[in-house]
C-alpha cells in the first residue's frame, strides 16, 4: 500500500531558496558585518595627526568558487610601517627627537607637536583589532547566518 505526498516539490523548492539566501546575501552580510568591527575597532588605535593613515581604511570582499573571504586594510603608503612599528616612543615628545628624516632630507612627521603615538595608538592596531574583536565577530557571524 502506498501512500501519496503532496508538497514535495515546493518543500524542495523553498529549501533551494533558503539555501541560496544563506549563500548569497546572508554570508555577504556576516562578512562585511565582521570587518566593519575589526576596522572600527583597529581605527581607535591609529596614532592620528593629519588623519590620513584612518581615512586609508578599506574593506574588500572576495569571492572564490563558493567560499567567501574578507579583508580590512590601509591604504597609504606609510601604513605598514607604523602598523609594525617598535612602539619603543610611546609617550615621548616628537620635538625630542631630531634624527628622523626621510631620504630626500625632509622630517618623517606631519608636525613635531605632541607625543608619539598618542593618545590611544598603538602598534600592531590592526592585529589587536581582530584579537580584541573575536567574540563579537563570532556572535554578529551566528547572528547574520541564523534563519
Amino acid at each position: 500500500m502506498g501512500v501519496k505526498v503532496k508538497g514535495v516539490n515546493q518543500s524542495k523548492a523553498k529549501l533551494d531558496a533558503l539555501l541560496a539566501d544563506v549563500q548569497g546575501k546572508k554570508v555577504v552580510r556576516a562578512v562585511q558585518s565582521a570587518l566593519f568591527i575589526i576596522g572600527a575597532e583597529a581605527a581607535t588605535m591609529i596614532p592620528r595627526d593629519t588623519s590620513t593613515l584612518v581615512n586609508s581604511q578599506y574593506r574588500e570582499l572576495k569571492f572564490i568558487g563558493s567560499r567567501v573571504s574578507g579583508r580590512v586594510g590601509f591604504s597609504a603608503d606609510y601604513a605598514l610601517y607604523v602598523h609594525e612599528a617598535s612602539g619603543k616612543l610611546k609617550g615621548k615628545p616628537r620635538s625630542s627627537v631630531k634624527s628622523f628624516s626621510t631620504l630626500d632630507g625632509r622630517t618623517a612627521f606631519a608636525s613635531d607637536k605632541g607625543n608619539f603615538w598618542d593618545p590611544s595608538g598603538e602598534p600592531k592596531f590592526l592585529e589587536k583589532g581582530v584579537s580584541k574583536t573575536k567574540k563579537q565577530v563570532e556572535a554578529v557571524i551566528k547572528k547574520e547566518l541564523s534563519l
